[in-house]
This record gives structure tokens, C-alpha cells and sequence, in this order.
């Protein structure tokens, strides 16, 4: 199938997506919204563009980090101060279905770019945007990142050792969440708007997001009256014995045994019938109320075999769910991760060969590889413009005179990325 060709069977196929993000939340929704079809043109300032351009780890002065999270997009980039670059910005709003910034609230009001005013002239705009704290409330105008939620959100308070200080989580677990939430909200403003016709504003918030994410913490505290109160779990969770990490002789593993009928196959396995017939561990409450003993009886038994990858062995024969805790070069090798297509090969201008992590959507109807590559700074700024009616002449004068910027020895747009 041609990538023209898949592209139209995509679902947001006709969609188009302005992508006034930078960094992470906003440029993975939009990078989402672009694996399902949708048209996603990143708008980027001047000279230096998205800040994550200079994120690591660079390959010969190219991030990898914003090559992975603006696949699939058209780059344009634009002086919007100045009053013909805000007149470009203003038709492309035209075009638009929605509109993805994540700019502290208040920002974009000053530049004519808020809500308010973008919905005057489109009424059928879904504009989303992504903000440390969200539009209202008293910390609405504080700055904050993904860490700074992180924090906030009690998740973190609930990590590591007892004692220690809390690690940070080692992935942007704000940012992607909140992102994929806008994935969320976006479609379903878009649904909405096929009933009334009128597009409307998604406020999404990092700290939002981050307490949402808690399953248990939150209602275990609330539903008590405050007499639980969550703290560092160390390797397993405290109310379900057993799961959570163990080691074996070479290294660790994760196991979930924490029912009552597989309890009862790893006792049968690593102390045999005595262990597996004793009633003092037939309950989730006994369970728990032994739990230290639990785990050195687990890790024991663990620590006599060749290694994790016997225990994985043996526990598995036993229908036990369990994992070694891998590093990232075994996911990368993992066979499982390339029977589902989740590293892309591509195929760069400059780079040469490349390999990024895909995004995890399956469709039965579309392809959702990346139609392209991330974009150059202003790479498709002369098609963006003469799409918008921009003749030659005017093109070269707003290039000219820096109205629109393309960096230095950037490709023309190119072909759809090569693709396995």
C-alpha cells in the first residue's frame, strides 16, 4: 500500500492539526493525532524553533529527541509578531480543525491567539490547551513542567526505600500521560462537533492528570478518613502480597501472585504441599500480615536457581505472571517488541539509517506508520504558503525579509520515510 494511499484510510484522514507545542505533552498528541491521519503542520519561532530541537541525545547536531515526537508532521516557521507573519497564522487558523498549544495561560491572549479570539474566526476549532495547572484555580498562572507534577501529585512521595529520598520516575510519565489524554479529548471534541458544528476548549493541566492517574493512593486515604496515609512502598505493594520485584542469583524479576489461586500454585512450587496447604497464607489478610516472611521465602528459593532466567522458567510452567525487570538494550532486542512493529527503521537525509520507538496504535482498517519524518525548521514553509495563496514572488519576499525562516541546508521536503 502506498503511503498516500494509507494515509486516506486513516481515521482523522481530512483533519488538520496546528501544532503550537513544544517539548513533549503537546508534540506527542499531535505526533498521535498525525499516526491516525489527521494533517499536522508544526509552527515553530524563528532561528532556533522548538527548544527540544537542542534536547539530547543529538546525532550529528539532530535531536532525537524531536525527531521522535514530530514524525508524521509539515514544519512551518514564522515570525507571528510580525503583522504579515500573524496574517499567514491567521489563514492557516482558517484551515484548521484544531489547535494544540501548550504556552503558560494568558500567553497567547496577549498575541491575539487565545480561545476567544481564534474561535471568532473559526467557530469550528477544537483548540487544546496543555498547561502545568490548567486555566483556573490559584496556581493557574505558576510555570511548571512534568517533574513539577510529578511531585506534586503524591505519586512520587510513594517511590523508593523507606528513608531515602524519592527517585524521579526515569520517563516523562506528565507529559505522555497528559498527551494521550489530549488524544482523548480532541477526538471526542471532534465527534461532538459532527452533532452542533462548533469546535470548543479543552484545558488540560500536568497536576490534573498526575492525580487522576492514581488507581488506589488517593480513594485508600479518602475512603479511610485520612487514617491510611500512602507512603515509599519499597519493592512490593503494601496491601497485595505478593507483587512486586524479588531477586534471584543474577539479578531481578517481578511477580504477581498476589490471588488466592496463584498463591497457591507458588507455594506448591517453591515449598511444595506443606506450604501450599497452610490456611495462614489463604487469605489476602494473612498474606499481607506475613509479608516479610513471604518474601524470604520467595527470594530463598529464588536465589538456589541458575539464575533469573530459570526462575522465569519454572514460575511460568506454573502459570504465574512474572518478568525479568529489563534494561532498555533487552527491550530494544526483545522479540516481542519487533513482532509488534514497535521500533521504526527509517530511513534519514542526513543521518542515514535510524531506529526510534513507535508509537503503540494498531488499527484493523489503517496503517499508522510515520508518513514522513520530522520536519526540518521551515521545511514546508513555500507549500504551506501556497496552499494558503501565497504566489512565488510573495513566498521569496516573506523569506526575504525573515518573515518566514528556513534554517540553513535544511532538505527539501522529501519522501515518505522507508518504513518495516
Amino acid at each position: 500500500m502506498s503511503s498516500e494511499a494509507a494515509s486516506r484510510t486513516r481515521p482523522l484522514a481530512g483533519v488538520r492539526v496546528i501544532d503550537y507545542s513544544h517539548f513533549l505533552a503537546g508534540p506527542y498528541l499531535s505526533r498521535c493525532l498525525a499516526a491516525m491521519g489527521a494533517d499536522v503542520i508544526k509552527v515553530e519561532r524563528p532561528t532556533t524553533g522548538d527548544a527540544s530541537r537542542q534536547s539530547p541525545y543529538q546525532r550529528q547536531g539532530h535531536s532525537g529527541y524531536f525527531m521522535q515526537q514530530n514524525l508524521g508532521k509539515r514544519g512551518l516557521c514564522l515570525n507571528i509578531k510580525d503583522p504579515r507573519g500573524a496574517e499567514l497564522f491567521g489563514k492557516l487558523l482558517d484551515t484548521a480543525d484544531v489547535f494544540v498549544e501548550n504556552y503558560r495561560p494568558g500567553a497567547l491572549t496577549k498575541l491575539g491567539l487565545g480561545y476567544t479570539d481564534v474561535a471568532a474566526r473559526n467557530p469550528g476549532i477544537v483548540y487544546c490547551s496543555i498547561s502545568a495547572y490548567g486555566h483556573s484555580g490559584p496556581d493557574s498562572h505558576r510555570a511548571g513542567f512534568g517533574l513539577i507534577a510529578e511531585a506534586k501529585a503524591g505519586g512520587m512521595a510513594m517511590l523508593g526505600v523507606p528513608g531515602d529520598p524519592p527517585p524521579v520516575y526515569g520517563i516523562s510519565i506528565a507529559d505522555m500521560y497528559t498527551g494521550i489524554h489530549g488524544v482523548a479529548a480532541v477526538n471526542a471534541a471532534l465527534f461532538g462537533r459532527t452533532r452542533t458544528g462548533r469546535g470548543q476548549h479543552i484545558d488540560l493541566a500536568l497536576y490534573d492528570c498526575m492525580v487522576s492517574v492514581h488507581e488506589y493512593a488517593v480513594q485508600q486515604y479518602l475512603l479511610s478518613d485520612g487514617r491510611v496515609l500512602p507512603s515509599q512502598m519499597g519493592p512490593e505493594l503494601p496491601g497485595s502480597t505478593v507483587y512486586g520485584v524479588f531477586r534471584a542469583a543474577d539479578g531481578y524479576f517481578v511477580l504477581a501472585a498476589q490471588q488466592e489461586p496463584t498463591w497457591r500454585r507458588l507455594a506448591m512450587l517453591i515449598g511444595g504441599a506443606e506450604l501450599e496447604a497452610d490456611t495462614t497464607y489463604h487469605s489476602l489478610e494473612g498474606r499481607n500480615a506475613h509479608r516479610d516472611h513471604l518474601r524470604a521465602l520467595i527470594e530463598e528459593w529464588a536465589t538456589r536457581q541458575c539464575g533469573v532466567a530459570s526462575v522465569l522458567e519454572q514460575l511460568e510452567a506454573a502459570g504465574l505472571a512474572c518478568a525479568k525487570i529489563q534494561n532498555i538494550d533487552d527491550v530494544v532486542a526483545d522479540p516481542q517488541i519487533a513482532a509488534r512493529n514497535m521500533i521504526l527503521d527509517l530511513e534519514h537525509p542526513q543521518l542515514g539509517p535510524i531506529r526510534l520507538p513507535n508509537l503503540p496504535f494498531r488499527f484493523s482498517e489503517a496503517d499508522t506508520s510515520p508518513t514522513r519524518l520530522a520536519p526540518g525548521l521551515g521545511e514546508h514553509n513555500a507549500e504551506l504558503a501556497a496552499e494558503l495563496g501565497y504566489g512565488d514572488a510573495d513566498i521569496e519576499e516573506l523569506l526575504a525579509q525573515g518573515v518566514l525562516y528556513t534554517a540553513p541546508n535544511e532538505p527539501a521536503a522529501d519522501e515518505p520515510p522507508e518504513t518495516s
